[in-house]
């Protein structure tokens, strides 16, 4: 009986100092997540935004590369859930994440302690790397949704973040390799667009020469046809000159002519009045002659 009011106390002692000690890291974390001091840092511009992300990128880029020995102890797999931080004044800090739901900003990866002894270092740290480089474009992010950012200055904070290297590149060296590739890749573009142009100027002279002999060919061809129109013409009138009319015995003209099925002679269509209009209309057409000939018993 005379321990229960002693353990009612000791229990709402420790409740008490619980409470108090999530407060105190809680304003803690929230005050090193907003700049390191006591005032509220919210980045309200592009300009800004990126000048936050650089800082926050700079100490983990520190933490990763000067002080991975450091990093590297800190993250000791028998802790708790423990996440890589950097803050606008490019300090890092590895700790627990905020107890506060939502957090105030968007967290760094959680138990990054955990895989540090289950694989090699330089992988754990490019891992570390990756989640870091998503963890600071998602700061950055919430900034610009927070304070209204549109299309326009979206697009232009991620311009400005991508011009720079991301941590994971500057960690595994791919950044050094790049820009060393750069003047090459530079050249090799050059030489590109001068063989291109070159390309583009012989096909270009190779089409005029084609169009040229094209033009050439058409109007050789259409000269060819007119010779043989002519000669068709010529041909046509030597061969109706040597013949003669059935009726009159005249020579040909330029005359309406129709050639009898029967007899196969020609007579002028005046001569036995057959029009050209009437003649479309005859299937087979026979002489004065002929009919005659046919009517008789």
């Amino acid at each position: 009986t005379h321990l229960k009011p002693k353990r009612k106390r000791l229990l709402l002692l420790f409740f008490l100092f619980r409470k108090r000690h999530k407060l105190e890291c809680r304003s803690f974390i929230v005050r090193k997540m907003e700049g390191g001091g006591g005032a509220r840092y919210n980045p309200r511009t592009v300009e800004e935004v990126f000048r936050d992300f650089k800082g926050r990128r700079a100490g983990i880029l520190r933490a990763l590369t000067t002080d991975v020995k450091e990093f590297f102890q800190q993250c000791n797999p028998e802790k708790d859930n423990l996440c890589l931080y950097g803050f606008p004044n490019e300090v890092w800090e590895v700790n627990l994440p905020a107890e506060e739901v939502p957090p105030e900003l968007p967290e760094p990866a959680l138990g990054i302690n955990f895989a540090r002894d289950g694989m090699q270092e330089k992988e754990w740290i490019s891992l570390v790397a990756v989640h870091s480089d998503a963890w600071l474009l998602s700061v950055s992010f919430y900034f610009g949704s927070r304070f209204g950012f549109d299309k326009a200055d979206r697009k232009r904070l991620f311009n400005m973040i991508n011009e720079v290297p991301t941590v994971f590149e500057v960690v595994t060296g791919s950044a050094k390799k790049q820009t060393e590739e750069q003047p090459s890749s530079v050249n090799k573009n050059s030489n590109r667009s001068k063989s291109n142009s070159k390309v583009v100027v012989n096909v270009f002279f190779d089409l005029e020469m084609q169009r040229d002999v094209d033009v050439k060919s058409s109007r050789t061809i259409e000269v060819d046809e007119e010779e043989e129109g002519v000669e068709e013409e010529e041909e046509d009138e030597e061969e109706h000159g040597e013949t003669l009319c059935g009726a009159c015995g005249d020579n040909y003209a330029s005359d309406f002519w129709i050639c009898c099925d029967m007899c196969e002679k020609w007579f002028h269509g005046k001569c036995v009045k057959i029009t050209p209009a009437r003649a479309e209309h005859i299937k087979q057409y026979k002489c004065p002659s002929c009919s005659n000939k046919r009517a008789r018993p």
